[in-house]
């Protein structure tokens, strides 16, 4: 884990001076098999496109010429978070606050570990509030395994708005 943080700091800032953002790092596999994962979105919080991932792959690899980031061989994955993304950094529960969100904790809390529901975002800056079955539930952060937006009709609507607010902000800026 330690490694995968040292990573996501080293490439961090190239990301960033691109106009994107680091989503998650992941090393997916075992032995010849390993995949380095990289999930970023634009700054702004728009999905990227396949000529992105194509300009991030060579800006990482350009990084990792330098210095490898994994023992042994791998492939480099790079990708969008897509629009059932996973949830992994505080913002992102502040972001999509209204929508529903699968959360698979550490350990049980109240007698479970897994929960769905819709976020109502974060309480101070070390729980996340879920409205389960009915009932707000504080999930702190450090107990969160796994969350993951789930993929629905208003999720749907939502980034299809998103985008087409994004596009039309992209014409108006070589508009001017």
């Amino acid at each position: 884990m330690e490694r995968l943080t040292w990573l996501e700091e080293k490439i961090a800032p190239t990301l960033v001076s691109m106009g994107f953002e680091v989503v998650r790092v992941a090393v997916t596999g075992e032995g010849g098999r390993r995949s380095l994962q990289i999930m970023a979105d634009r700054a702004n919080g728009s999905l990227i496109n396949i000529d992105d991932c194509t300009a991030i792959s060579a800006a990482l690899n350009d990084i990792f010429e330098a210095e490898d980031p994994l023992d042994g061989a791998y492939n480099l994955e790079v990708s969008s978070a897509g629009i059932d993304r996973p949830l992994t950094r505080p913002k992102d529960f502040n972001s999509y606050v209204g929508f529903e969100a699968k959360v698979q904790t550490r350990r049980p809390i109240d007698g479970r570990k897994k929960f769905r529901g819709l976020i109502n975002g974060l309480s101070g800056s070390d729980a996340v509030e879920l409205m389960v079955d009915g009932q707000q539930v504080a999930l702190p952060l450090s107990e969160i395994d796994r969350a993951q937006l789930v993929l629905n009709d208003a999720l749907i609507a939502a980034t299809e708005k998103n985008q087409g607010q994004t596009q039309q902000q992209n014409i108006n800026a070589q508009s001017e």
